[in-house]
């Protein structure tokens, strides 16, 4: 099927599952604002795409409030957890490294919920909490179809994560098998858990009866999570990161994130030249720049608590950005690879008729995260502090308390020409590379937004399954690019027709003139729903 780009008058969701763009369309349509909608399409994924995202993880958002007096403002939200006050290098004696599975994989708060009260706060909302949860909890209570790409995602892993204690097997392998695509998943104790935090707040997750069995249940799975960790919790709200390019401004999250290194690379494509869309030129450049900007992010990135660096420094030194394009060979490519980052997650956006526009993202990292399932609540816990090194110092290493480095960024436009975009995409590494192509097709050479989704990307490094650092690149260029790629020095390695490796990417469009344009992933089960 052939998608085209989805226009709306009065406001526009778009999610990588369909089910979750409908709950956030119905949201609006109930005068709820594009925040309302946002945290109804995130919890409406929590169940329907648990493989990628829930409410044990975290989350990032970009948020473009209207403009009033004094101009608009754009502000975001970090629900992100630390490590737990007892997850020390003692707690991993004899390791070599955090295990990816299991109890000692879950080892830092889960901050997505703490994420959606601070945006709620700050978005004058008038629904109750009840009704931005309803499709959820129907969904969880009553049951979806798997989808395909959910299914063969639980068939590859179920060996790994059937073995992690909890109710793994109990709520996604019910029958002793993984789920097929087509069976219906049902988590009855989500729709509790959920249905709890409707009546009692989003704050009970970490303080009150819901987080005490919470706690509960990591305790007994042997996760160093505890109930005073999770009271510590709070969700914070740091300046998001922007640079400017002809045209318009970028914004992204700040660190942990890897936002800082989207922006350094759309802000080096500002400075290069490339006239015709998915050229040589045109991905040469940009594979160029992630190079230069994934050197500094992995030099730097990380929790901002522990380094000093001034990211937005960088971006508003014009020169010290010129010398770093300078760095670019137009005709020939930067020795490669560097050491990958990992992890999977879910984008999502949304648009209100007020001028509001959503750029929101939430992870487990990898699948179904560190495999814990808690019995008593229905939440797949995160195994984003597995990415911690075993290191008494020095880049990521392991501290309670800590922060750790993350893939997720949401990015958000802001055009001279009054327009406004949410973009973002799944795929760990590959997340800036998606923005990217993305973005440049779309706003320097006028693709059709569904196009710029749609029509073929490339990848240089690893993501969703993939250990090879190669430049991967999907069927569908023009045939002499591959081996333009390939003899200016680039590890070519060509991998299929829309892929999943690619990631599951969104976005959409506020125009000047208050009508909306949004599109989705071929890649992904999504949908665009407006209204």
């Amino acid at each position: 099927m052939t998608l085209t780009t989805v226009t709306g008058r009065n406001g526009i969701v778009t999610a990588p599952h369909h089910l979750a763009a409908e709950a956030g369309r119905s949201v609006l349509m109930d005068g709820g604002n594009a925040v309302e909608a946002t945290v109804a399409v995130a919890a409406t994924l929590a169940v329907v795409y648990p493989h990628m995202t829930a409410i044990g993880g975290d989350g990032f958002w970009v948020i473009r409030e209207p403009a009033k007096e004094g101009g608009e403002r754009v502000h975001s939200v970090h629900g992100c957890g630390g490590a737990a006050a007892s997850a020390d290098l003692s707690l991993y004696a004899g390791l070599d490294a955090v295990p990816t599975r299991g109890p000692l994989a879950a080892n830092t708060v889960a901050g997505t919920i703490s994420g959606w009260a601070a945006a709620l706060e700050s978005a004058c909302g008038t629904l109750p909490l009840a009704r931005l949860l309803r499709d959820a909890i129907r969904f969880a209570e009553e049951g979806v179809p798997v989808t395909a790409g959910g299914a063969a995602i639980a068939l590859a892993k179920g060996g790994e994560l059937r073995a992690a204690p909890g109710a793994y097997a109990a709520v996604f392998e019910p029958e002793g098998r993984p789920l097929a695509e087509g069976d219906v998943l049902r988590n009855p104790a989500l729709a509790a858990t959920l249905r709890k935090l409707a009546s009692d707040g989003l704050d009970s997750f970490y303080r009150g009866e819901l987080a005490a069995l919470i706690a509960e249940d990591l305790a007994a799975l042997g996760s160093p999570v505890s109930a005073a960790d999770l009271a510590a919790h709070r969700a914070t709200r740091p300046e998001p990161l922007s640079v400017p390019i002809r045209g318009a401004r970028l914004y992204n999250s700040a660190p942990p994130t890897q936002g800082f290194a989207s922006l350094v690379i759309l802000a080096l494509f500002d400075r290069l030249s490339a006239d015709t869309p998915d050229s040589f030129a045109h991905v040469h450049a940009l594979v160029e720049a992630t190079k230069q900007a994934f050197l500094l992010r992995d030099g730097h990135v990380g929790d901002p608590a522990y380094t000093d660096y001034d990211f937005q420094g960088l971006l508003d030194d014009a020169a010290a950005l010129d010398e770093l394009a300078a760095r670019i060979d137009p005709a020939k490519a930067l020795a490669w690879p560097q050491p990958p980052q990992w992890g999977d997650t879910c984008w999502f956006g949304a648009a209100d008729g007020e001028g509001r526009v959503v750029s929101s993202i939430q992870s487990t990292y990898f699948e179904f995260g560190s495999g814990l399932v808690l019995p008593q609540t229905g939440i797949v816990w995160q195994n984003r502090g597995s990415s911690f090194r075993l290191a008494e110092t020095g880049w990521n290493a392991l501290k309670p308390g800590r922060k750790p480095f993350h893939t997720l960024n949401p990015a958000l436009a802001v055009f001279e020409d009054g327009r406004v975009m949410a973009y973002g995409t799944m795929g760990g590494e590959g997340q800036p590379q998606t923005q990217a192509a993305l973005f440049s097709r779309y706003a320097r050479f006028g693709v059709d937004l569904q196009e710029a989704i749609s029509a073929p990307r490339w990848l240089l490094g690893r993501t969703w399954g993939e250990v090879t650092t190669s430049l991967k690149l999907e069927d569908g260029f023009d045939e002499a690019l591959y081996a333009a790629l390939a003899d200016a020095g680039h590890d070519v390695e060509r991998v299929g027709a829309l892929t999943a490796m690619m990631g599951h990417a969104g976005a959409l469009v506020r125009l000047p003139d208050g009508s909306f344009e949004g599109a989705t992933d071929p890649r992904s089960d999504g949908g665009v729903a407006a209204w």
